[in-house]
């Protein structure tokens, strides 16, 4: 079983062609510039989002929030009143059943995305549902994942995955620690580890206030090359929780920021 956050059934933004993205509840880095905050978290059943809802689509059973899905207005009321970095709105599923949801909307899309959260730390579920998703369906599948768990101890999980999309948050090991809680050692072991496999389909990075942002293009270029495709993903403070808004403010990066961090890249794939 896995706990799974959301499904969007079509998205165009989440790797080539229209694409299936899954969202994993969980996740062992905790951003500061996180835009998904509420999916950090295991719900902990304080009861507290149950208090606030509109339309009672919660209730304790069993010491536990119950969620019905079927009442829910999506006002997301309950994640607003959360402290805990999650929400009670997931959905516990076996392989089979994710596999029939994604079956059932198969003939339109062209692949499935699994996000998160940390979809990794799901490795052994994504590697059976990667299985019968390529084997009876014919799809491609994708990993978006900041890259925190060792990938070259799952052979079998790389080999399934076609491409992995890599968030590299820093190069620089303290400013990491900083903004994720933990060090990028095992990241640039794995941008380097699939980059070699031909697995990576672009890296990321978040161009925010208050990082150096230059110095983690330039080192993240000299690694890719032109091997692959490198994203930058611009601040928005829409979300973002209050001790990222500390850090990083309001104010989204100035459009020479972002240019200039465009130039080193550009200068350091030749």
């Amino acid at each position: 079983m896995a706990l799974v956050n959301k499904i969007i059934p079509f998205s165009c933004i989440d790797g080539p062609g229209n694409r299936t993205a899954i969202f994993f509840q969980g996740c062992n880095f905790k951003c500061s510039y996180c835009h998904n905050p509420e999916t950090i978290n295991k719900c902990v059943n304080c009861g507290k989002c149950v208090t606030v809802c509109p339309v009672n689509a919660l209730e304790m059973k069993d010491n536990k929030v119950v969620w019905d899905d079927k009442i829910c207005v999506s006002c997301d009321a309950c994640i607003r009143e959360c402290k805990h970095l999650s929400t009670p709105k997931t959905k516990d599923y076996s392989v089979d059943e994710l596999f029939e949801e994604i079956k059932q909307i198969s003939p339109f899309i062209q692949g499935i995305t699994v996000s998160g959260g940390e979809a990794t730390l799901n490795v052994e579920f994504l590697t059976e549902l990667f299985k019968r998703v390529k084997n009876e369906l014919g799809l491609t599948c994708f990993v978006d994942t900041n890259g925190s768990i060792d990938l070259s101890k799952y052979e079998e999980f790389v080999n399934l995955t076609d491409k992995f999309m890599i968030d590299v948050k820093s190069m620089n090991k303290d400013e990491h620690i900083k903004i994720t809680g933990l060090n990028n050692d095992t990241v640039i072991k794995n941008l380097e580890y699939l980059l070699s496999l031909d697995k990576v389909y672009e890296i990321r990075t978040v161009i925010a206030p208050n990082l150096d942002n230059e110095n983690t293009v330039r080192e993240a270029s000299k690694i890719i090359k032109n091997k692959c495709k490198y994203k930058f993903n611009i601040y928005r403070h829409h979300g973002v929780r209050k001790e990222g808004l500390d850090l990083h403010g309001i104010e989204s990066p100035k459009e020479e920021a972002v240019n200039r961090c465009r130039k080193i890249y550009e200068e350091n794939i030749r």
